[in-house]
């Protein structure tokens, strides 16, 4: 989908309060930053932030960093948190290929990767953010147990990840090709804006959570 250029969406972002602007700072430190010892759990690519703002108002002790590479995406995000500021939420700007930068070794309790490009030609496939080798640096970052989340409605994109999981160490805790017809996995479902729009066409909907071994 072509993003639509707002002009001065990076200054308005570098004056906002809601941006987290020199996350390498806070690298081992986040728990601080947030002021609590409460898990924290990243969106990785989190759009406008519809679905980290709705799981930040229903677990008000979990702390959310969304992450979006994107000003002019980001803006709408900020824009939403200045309507409702939520104390449980950070904000960055970044390119995901950092993290490992930014965080510290455990410090994630779980990862949410949603309707993620598909990056469809081959010599891409290592930027796909369910590639084996962004799970080299989810495993770094994550804590023992950590899970990721990860749903599309691309079902050459859910295959690819499928086999990005062989012969690596993480297992699947759950796994459907149709979610908003898997009455377990729906149950506490957060719908993001392109999900309501794919599932609303009759497209399904794939998602799995990994954990690691």
């Amino acid at each position: 989908m072509r993003l639509r250029n707002v002009t001065g969406s990076r200054e308005m972002i570098a004056g906002s309060e809601y941006v987290v602007h020199e996350p390498e700072m806070i690298k081992g430190k986040w728990q601080e930053e947030f002021g609590n010892v409460h898990p924290i759990r990243l969106e990785i690519g989190m759009g406008k932030g519809r679905f980290l703002m709705e799981l930040a108002r229903r677990n008000p002790r979990i702390n959310y960093i969304g992450i979006e590479k994107y000003s002019t995406v980001l803006l709408r995000a900020v824009q939403k948190m200045e309507q409702e500021p939520l104390p449980n939420i950070r904000l960055i700007r970044m390119d995901a290929e950092h993290i490992t930068e930014i965080f510290s070794e455990g410090e994630i309790d779980r990862i949410y990767l949603n309707f993620s490009d598909p990056w469809p030609k081959d010599r891409h496939a290592g930027r796909r953010l369910p590639s084996r080798q962004f799970l080299v640096r989810y495993d770094q970052i994550l804590q023992e147990d950590g899970m990721i989340e990860f749903k599309t409605d691309n079902r050459e994109l859910f295959t690819f990840a499928e086999e990005e999981l062989e012969g690596s160490s993480w297992k699947i805790v759950q796994i459907t090709y149709d979610l908003h017809a898997d009455e377990e996995m729906r149950k506490d479902n957060v719908m993001t804006e392109y999900e309501e729009r794919f599932s609303s066409m009759g497209n399904p909907i794939y998602k799995y959570i990994i954990q690691k071994l």
